[in-house]
């Protein structure tokens, strides 16, 4: 397990290594897969703590603590390639789930007050009106987004724009709907309409 703990370590970019790590850790029976994960997360590695959310979004279907443990302790991350596998782990978990069914634990992490729970909403389910459930309430999907545009969060405030942007491609009569009800004295919201628009 260490030398593939190593490899990893070695790897700056990418997802596609840790998913390969992550895969060959689940299949061993051996091992305490929740315990071992949280175990990870204290690494001073990046990528040994990317591989630990991957493992605690694999096991989120069958374990309620794992989904607890990404929502709580995850998201306090600093690294933003952590932040990066949670969005992952966090949409594999609704796709397995099924998107409306995970409607209740969507709404709750993206009313979440850590602006990293709510990113890893609206940037996990990215493109949204492209996963099923959301494809046919499109309307749905931005009102869950839009939402938090007035966030203090610039990281938060840059996906919700960059995903308003997908969604207008397909929607763009709801989404200047939805734009034309803002704001634009607040700086924030100006910040995310440039990105709708640009």
């Amino acid at each position: 397990m260490n030398k593939l703990l190593e490899k990893i370590k070695n790897i700056e970019h990418g997802f596609r290594h840790i998913i390969e790590a992550g895969n060959i850790i689940i299949k061993d029976p051996s091992i305490d897969h929740l315990e071992y994960a949280e175990s990870l997360l204290g690494d001073e590695s990046y990528q040994v703590r990317m591989l630990a959310t991957y493992l605690l979004g694999q096991l989120s279907l069958e374990n309620k603590d794992a989904l607890e443990i990404l929502e709580n302790k995850v998201a306090k991350d600093g690294n933003w390639r952590v932040q990066e596998m949670l969005a992952k782990a966090f949409d594999y978990h609704c796709q397995a789930i099924g998107y409306e069914k995970c409607l209740p634990i969507i709404q709750k992490w993206i009313n979440h007050e850590n602006p990293n729970v709510k990113r890893a909403v609206i940037e996990g389910l990215r493109i949204w009106t492209s996963r099923p459930y959301f494809k046919e309430n499109p309307e749905v999907a931005i009102r869950l987004i839009a939402k938090f545009r007035s966030d203090d969060s610039e990281y938060l405030r840059k996906s919700i724009g960059n995903s308003l942007r997908d969604i207008s491609k397909k929607h763009k009569v709801l989404v200047d709907n939805e734009v034309a009800n803002w704001n634009l004295a607040d700086k924030k919201v100006i910040f995310i309409r440039k990105l709708i628009y640009k």
